[in-house]
């Protein structure tokens, strides 16, 4: 039986997608870029703060779904740019202490041009 997780703490789909979706125990959530919920709005600019709003987004999802950070077993990371690589990693080592197992890649295009994107996987 699937679940579906929707919260107002982290941005509405842009698309036909749930934020997250729990079957057994394991949440998969979609991606989340640097959408300021309260207003859907990408305000933040550079890498860092973008980053920032991806981990505070996720962060929401984990919460609805009544896991957190270090339940996550499996990230899958986009950036626009490599050369972001060390400043992503930075910020995201603060959330993601317990190290779980990534995937990190460079992509053409984001949605609305931002400059990064995770999803996760987690247990719940």
């Amino acid at each position: 039986m699937l679940k579906k997780i929707a919260t107002d703490k982290a941005p509405a789909a842009i698309g036909p997608y749930s934020q997250g979706i729990i079957t057994g125990n394991l949440l998969f959530a979609s991606g989340q870029i640097a959408i300021n919920p309260a207003n859907g709005l990408i305000e933040a600019e550079g890498i860092v703060d973008q980053t920032e709003q991806v981990m505070k987004n996720i962060g929401a999802i984990l919460e609805a779904a009544g896991t957190d950070y270090t339940r996550v077993v499996k990230t899958t990371c986009f950036l626009a740019d490599m050369n972001d690589f060390a400043t992503f990693n930075e910020i995201y080592a603060r959330y993601f202490t317990e190290k779980p197992a990534r995937s990190c890649v460079a992509v053409k295009t984001l949605p609305k041009n931002v400059l990064c994107e995770v999803e996760v996987i987690a247990e719940v």
